[in-house]
């Protein structure tokens, strides 16, 4: 299932990597885009997406897959 924002996400695909590069992956690809689908897959990621979304006034959605995240301005 495919939204139609979807096209606009820029995703970061984060698998595979120990915190904190998933949420400096995140950082950096929100210098640029307004929306980005992060995927990663360590048990710490989320605790640092919400951190990190918190220190920039970011908003999480959490998607209905486990290990994705949805981040807009």
């Amino acid at each position: 299932m495919t939204a139609p924002d979807d096209n606009a996400a820029l995703v970061v695909d984060a698998r595979g990597m120990r915190c904190p590069w998933p949420a400096l992956r995140l950082a950096r690809a929100m210098r640029d885009a307004s929306q980005v689908l992060l995927l990663a897959d360590d048990p710490q990621a989320g605790r640092e997406v919400a951190a990190l979304a918190g220190e920039h006034g970011w908003r999480i959605e959490a998607d209905d897959a486990p290990e994705r995240w949805r981040v807009r301005r």
